[in-house]
C-alpha cells in the first residue's frame, strides 16, 4: 500500500529568497506498506519545476502498491514525488532486511559533516545582524539575486568575518551583474556561487571568465543534464527532490565526479526525513547544504542531530 499526505512544519523565522517569502514548510509524506512494515520519505513539491502539492499527491496515488524502485524509475519522471516514493522504498527495503540503508547501497555508513547555514534574503542591517548571530558557524549560505545585493553581502561579511560564504542567486542575475560582482565576491572570501543566470539563459557562462566556481542548481537536475552543463558550470548542486531519489542521486554524484565537477548536495526546506537520504550523498563532497532541519520551529521524532561535527546520519528509527 502506498500512502501520501500532506504535512507542514512551522519555520523558526520567515524564510525569504528572491523568489518569495514563507513561513511554514509544506511537505508530502509517502508511506509504503508491505507485509505489515512500513517505509517512508519526504518530498517538498516546488513551484518553479511545475509542481504543486496536488499535482504531486496525484502522480503518486497512480502508482501501483508493488512498484519496485528499479520500475519506479521509468514510472516517474524525475522531481519530487519520485523523491518520496524512491527513499520510502529504500527505507522499507532496509526494515525489511535488517540492514542500514547505506549497507544496501554499497557505501561507507555516513560520517558527521559540515553543513552550510541559510542566511535569508534581507535588507542589509538585518542581514548582518542575522550573520552576527550565527557567525559561529564555520559555513553560511548566503540568499542573494537581486540588482542591489553588494551592500548585503559586504554586510554579511562584516557580521561573519571569519565564516566561509557561498552565495545561491537563484537565478536572479545577468551575466553581466555576475561579472560585476564576481571579484568582490573573491574579495570577501566567498567559496562558490550557486546558479546566476536562469537556467534558460546560463549559455551566457560559455567562455565568460570566472574566478570563483560556479554551481549549477536550477541547471541541473539528474544524469541526463550533464551534457547541457559543459563549459557553464564547476560544480552541480544535487538535490533528491530534483534527482527523484536516492537511486538516481547516487548516480549523479558518481557521473558528475567522473566528469570532473565539484559536488554540492543540496536541500530544499523540509524535515530531518528529507534530509536523511541526502546524509549518505554528502560524503566526500566540497559543499554540504543540508540545513533544512535547522530553519524549523517543528520537527520529525527522532530528527536528525545537529552538532559541532555537522549533520550526522539517522537514526534507523528515523529512516533507513
Amino acid at each position: 500500500m502506498i500512502e501520501v499526505t500532506s504535512e507542514s512544519f512551522r519555520l523558526a523565522e520567515v524564510f525569504t529568497i528572491s523568489r518569495g517569502s514563507r513561513t511554514e514548510a509544506e511537505v508530502l509524506t509517502v508511506r509504503v506498506t508491505r507485509n505489515g512494515v512500513t517505509g517512508w520519505g519526504e518530498c517538498v513539491p516546488y513551484k518553479r519545476y511545475g509542481e504543486s502539492m496536488e499535482s504531486v499527491t496525484e502522480q503518486i496515488s497512480g502508482l501501483p502498491d508493488d512498484i519496485t524502485r528499479e520500475a519506479l524509475q521509468e514510472a516517474m519522471a524525475p522531481g519530487a514525488g519520485r523523491n518520496a516514493v524512491d527513499c520510502a522504498l529504500w527505507d522499507l527495503e532496509a526494515k525489511l532486511s535488517g540492514q542500514r540503508v547505506w549497507d544496501l547501497a554499497g557505501v561507507s555508513a555516513p560520517a558527521p559533516v559540515i553543513t552550510a547555514y541559510t542566511l535569508s534574503l534581507a535588507e542589509p542591517e538585518a542581514m548582518e545582524a542575522s550573520a552576527r548571530k550565527h557567525a559561529h558557524r564555520p559555513l553560511l549560505k548566503i540568499k542573494l539575486g537581486t540588482p542591489d545585493d553588494m551592500p548585503r553581502l559586504e554586510a554579511v561579511r562584516r557580521g561573519a568575518p571569519d565564516a566561509t560564504i557561498i552565495v545561491d542567486a537563484n537565478e536572479g542575475w545577468t551575466a553581466e551583474v555576475y561579472s560585476d560582482l564576481a571579484p568582490h565576491m573573491v574579495r570577501l572570501g566567498v567559496a562558490l556561487v550557486e546558479q546566476p543566470l536562469p537556467a534558460g539563459e546560463d549559455d551566457a557562462l560559455i567562455g565568460l571568465e570566472r574566478p570563483l566556481p560556479v554551481c549549477a542548481d536550477e541547471s541541473c537536475h539528474d544524469t541526463a543534464s550533464l551534457p547541457t552543463l559543459k563549459g557553464k558550470y564547476d560544480m552541480v548542486n544535487i538535490k533528491l527532490d530534483k534527482t527523484g531519489g536516492l537511486t538516481e542521486a547516487l548516480k549523479l554524484k558518481a557521473a558528475a565526479r567522473a566528469e570532473g565537477y565539484g559536488l554540492m548536495v543540496g536541500c530544499m526546506v523540509g524535515t530531518s526525513l528529507a534530509m536523511a537520504p541526502a546524509t549518505l550523498i554528502a560524503q566526500g563532497v566540497e559543499i554540504v547544504d543540508l540545513d533544512g532541519p535547522l530553519l524549523l520551529a517543528e520537527d520529525r521524532d527522532p530528527p536528525l542531530t545537529f552538532d559541532e561535527s555537522g549533520v550526522h546520519a539517522p537514526k534507523a528509527t528515523l529512516w533507513g
